[in-house]
Formats: structure tokens, sequence, C-alpha cells
């Protein structure tokens, strides 16, 4: 298999990750138009991910929240995001690196996005490491991919396994817009 020297899976990353950043930033500017609102999955423990003690102990891993109807101070950044939430009734402010997105789903209008979170630091040596001693073929880091969903419950949507490549095949592009509303 050729050897990516452009990384084309890093640049759909940052491209994707760009949709969601707009996104958030005119959420923060001008609120969620009609009803829309927004599910977000997160690596709990990911390098800049800030969250109180109390939903660490809760959520370990990772965890989901969603920007609706009552959230505040939604400040958007180059490479996070901050927002107010009331978990439980408690206040919390919670700080989301991009790089520690695993999805985004906007339900009303069935749009979504999924990530493979960036790799920590010291992850990313190790990999590093591994891959100079093996002599197998370097492995691709897996693109983020889009999720979508039709907007007609009857019309059903399209497999997951049609959307990944078989060994020994090309990768296959999936145009979004066949699942838009005509």
């Amino acid at each position: 298999m050729p050897t990516d020297h452009i990384r084309y899976d890093l640049l759909t990353s940052d491209a994707m990750r760009g949709v969601l950043r707009r996104v958030l930033t005119d959420a923060a500017e001008r609120g969620l138009p009609g009803e829309h609102h927004f599910f977000i999955t997160f690596k709990s423990k990911a390098d800049g991910v800030t969250i109180s003690p109390r939903l660490l102990t809760q959520y370990p891993e990772e965890m989901t929240i969603i920007l609706q109807h009552q959230f505040w101070d939604l400040i958007v950044t180059e490479d996070h995001f901050e927002v107010g939430l009331s978990f439980g009734g408690v206040p919390e402010r919670l700080v989301v690196p991009f790089s520690a997105i695993k999805s985004f789903f906007d339900p009303s209008v069935q749009f979504g996005l999924q990530f493979e979170p960036a790799e920590t630091g010291e992850a990313q040596a190790e990999k590093a490491e591994t891959e100079e001693t093996s002599t197998s073929e370097p492995s691709t880091a897996p693109s983020p991919t889009a999720l979508a969903v039709p907007a007609d419950p009857s019309q059903p949507a399209a497999a997951e396994s049609e959307n990944k490549p078989k060994p020994g095949q090309g990768a296959e592009v999936v145009r979004l817009d066949r699942f838009r509303k005509k």
C-alpha cells in the first residue's frame, strides 16, 4: 500500500472540525435557529478537557452533552469551546478541545459527524516508536466520517458497511447530498 505523504486523513479531519467550529460559533453569536440542537460526545480525559471531578467520576471515559435550551456563555476559539451547563441542578463550566470530540449530531436535521479523537502526546510517541520498529506497512489513522441519516424515515439509511472499503478495494466516496431534503 502506498504511503500517504499528504495525510488526507488529517486534512479531512481538520475540515470537518472546521464545520463543527463554524456551527458552534454561529450558535454562540446568534443562538440556535429553529429546532436545531446538538449532541456532542468527547473523551473526558483528553488533553485540554476541563470538567469537574464530580463529572469525571460519572463519565470517566467519554461524555455526551446536549446544547439545546439550557446552556450559557458559549465561547468558541480556534482549538476549543467553553460552555456553561447544569448537571443535576449544579452549574458547571466545561472546556472541550475540538481534538477531544468523538461525535457531533444535530437530530433536528439528522446530520452528524464522527471523529477519531486526537491521540495524547504519550500515545503518539508509542505509536511512532511501534511504526519505526515495525517492518509491516504503516497504518493510517481512521479518517473522520460523516453520519448521514435520511430525513424521511421510510427510506433506509445507508448501511455502515457500505461506507467502509473492503480489503483490496479503494475507499468509496459517499455524497452526503443524497440524504438531504429536496
